[in-house]
């Protein structure tokens, strides 16, 4: 079986920047069980397949453990690669998520700007233990998919050493540190070790949940952001009610085929 295979680097406008994602195109779904051995084989943060689904294609995720709910920077990569790889000449991309989401992704702006769920974030977890296991004092803890620890300044974020033990103990699927930025309107970082994920470059759906938090404690519905990892990335981002749009570039890196 041969595969076809590509590298984006997704939320950066250079090569080896922002965060890598593969993406496999698919005829029809393979076994989801080779899908998450592909996945850990690859060893990114996150792998993405779809399959053509009339005029609209299906979408999945894997990190090297767990099949995700909603993903951002492999979605960014997945558009990036019908746009620019595949010579469909489409501006616009709807894709239908495992759980029913249906996600518009298009160019604007010359970026990939992508239509997904807002993820509001409400009180839920324990500040003491979500500081412990970051290593800081957040000024306010918050819930959504992920945990939410909002800091003063964007120096703490940047100077964050989490614990990752603990990290994974706590109750949610990953944490978001986050304050506001220098440079920018916010900045965060984001962590998921239970997820196979100790620290990811560049966090799309982290910021389904950033962006209505911001975007109600600074008064605006556009806003531009910065992921601070080591390999950092760029977002711009729109509050619309119930539903977020990111907006982001990206670079091919490699072009290949699995060989199965």
């Amino acid at each position: 079986m041969e595969i076809p295979f590509y590298q984006v680097d997704a939320f950066t406008s250079r090569a080896l920047g922002g965060n890598p994602a593969a993406v496999c195109p698919l005829d029809s779904w393979l076994d989801e069980a080779l899908m998450q051995d592909i996945a850990a084989e690859n060893n990114l943060s996150e792998t993405a397949y779809f399959v053509p689904k009339g005029d609209d294609f299906e979408i999945r995720w894997f990190t090297p453990t767990v099949e995700m709910d909603l993903a951002g920077h492999p979605t960014l990569a997945t558009a990036h690669v019908i746009f620019s790889e595949l010579n469909l000449r489409r501006e616009r991309v709807l894709f239908h998520t495992k759980l029913g989401d249906q996600l518009d992704v298009r160019r604007e702006h010359g970026r990939i700007a992508m239509d997904f769920p807002a993820r509001p974030p409400a009180p839920g977890l324990d500040s003491a233990e979500v500081a412990a296991a970051l290593g800081g004092q957040p000024v306010e803890v918050l819930t959504a998919r992920d945990g939410l620890a909002v800091f003063e300044h964007e120096s703490q974020v940047a100077a964050l050493a989490p614990d990752m033990t603990r990290v994974a103990a706590l109750d949610c699927f990953g944490v978001i540190a986050t304050a506001p930025g220098e440079e920018s309107d916010f900045v965060s970082r984001y962590f998921a070790p239970g997820a196979g994920v100790a620290e990811d470059p560049v966090t799309g759906s982290a910021h389904c949940t950033l962006i209505p938090y911001w975007a109600n404690k600074l008064g605006k519905s556009e806003l531009f952001a910065r992921q601070i990892s080591r390999r950092g990335g760029e977002l711009w981002c729109r509050a619309e009610g119930d539903r977020v749009v990111i907006a982001g570039e990206a670079v091919t890196v490699i072009r290949g085929t699995l060989h199965l």
